[in-house]
């Protein structure tokens, strides 16, 4: 879930270059929305995810219309204003349940056939969740698509002058990584059957920026190396307590410092590149 989360992250700040201060607000608000949708509603699993998947893409196409007028600390700080918002909705709202979160969250059945109480269940449709949404990020990244937010990201007043409608494009791709940001925590809130406060907190947006750019933002697998080094540190070291943030601060200033392209990132600049191979003429005497 968290890698998926970090991928939909990648999809704007690896191809768009626009870095989100707020992407939490997604991941925790199509929670609420999911958890919300399944506890009082009685909706089944699919149709909840596809409520906190929907109000994800919404709150985003919202928040990214106004957000991409800006570039670069500019465009980061309104996002933060956005999540913050956000942050004092869950808080004060009286469906939300306040600090102690929307707890006992049913899981159902899938289609009405696949008992999510199931653990085995549950994985493999995490798993397929996680697969389907990192299929559908790697043919952006590989799309015409793709390649104008490339060209965005590189010189987006050259790829004005190409006659490309660049906003359009930011705010399409910022739309698409909030709903995948959303399925992610909508998926979280069946799993963990809880949501919180914690997942629409400032820190899960530093901790999922961590995650992209130890792994290497701009990569297809950086993201998901990220985010399983961030979630097995949190789990393996959790008997140090806080001491767990010193070390994620530490570990992200040793990855800007030494290896800024992260770890998948400097992995796939020292690998030898591939020459094409170079056609060579045939001699005279056998075009005759």
């Amino acid at each position: 879930m968290f890698a998926l989360f970090a991928c939909a992250f990648n999809l704007i700040a690896g191809y768009g270059r626009l870095v989100s201060f707020g992407h939490a607000m997604f991941l925790g608000s199509a929670g609420y929305v999911c958890g919300y949708a399944a506890k009082s509603l009685g909706l089944t699993p699919e149709l909840s995810i596809l409520a906190g998947t929907g109000a994800a893409a919404l709150l985003g196409l919202v928040s990214g219309w106004l957000a991409i007028r800006r570039t670069g600390i500019y465009f980061a700080m309104v996002t933060l204003a956005f999540a913050q918002m956000i942050y004092f909705v869950a808080l004060q709202a009286p469906f939300t349940g306040g600090e102690d979160g929307l707890q006992n969250v049913p899981r159902g059945k899938l289609f009405g056939l696949i008992d999510l109480n199931d653990h085995t269940n549950l994985y493999a449709f995490v798993l397929v969740v996680f697969l389907a949404g990192f299929f559908l990020i790697m043919r952006l990244a590989r799309s015409p698509f793709g390649q104008v937010l490339k060209a965005i990201r590189e010189h987006e007043p050259r790829a004005q002058s190409l006659g490309f409608a660049t906003d359009r494009y930011k705010l399409l791709a910022f739309t698409l990584s909030a709903a995948l940001s959303g399925l992610a925590g909508s998926t979280k809130a069946i799993v963990v059957q809880l949501a919180s406060l914690t997942d629409v907190h400032w820190s899960m947006s530093g901790e999922v920026l961590l995650m992209t750019f130890l792994g290497g933002v701009g990569t297809l697998f950086g993201p998901v190396v990220g985010a399983f080094l961030v979630v097995a540190m949190q789990n393996y070291l959790t008997a140090l307590g806080q001491w767990v943030t010193v070390i994620h601060g530490l570990i992200f200033i040793l990855c800007v410092l030494a290896f800024r392209r992260g770890i998948v990132g400097e992995i796939l600049a020292r690998l030898p590149r591939r020459a094409a191979p170079v056609a060579t003429p045939k001699p005279a005497a056998e075009h005759a």
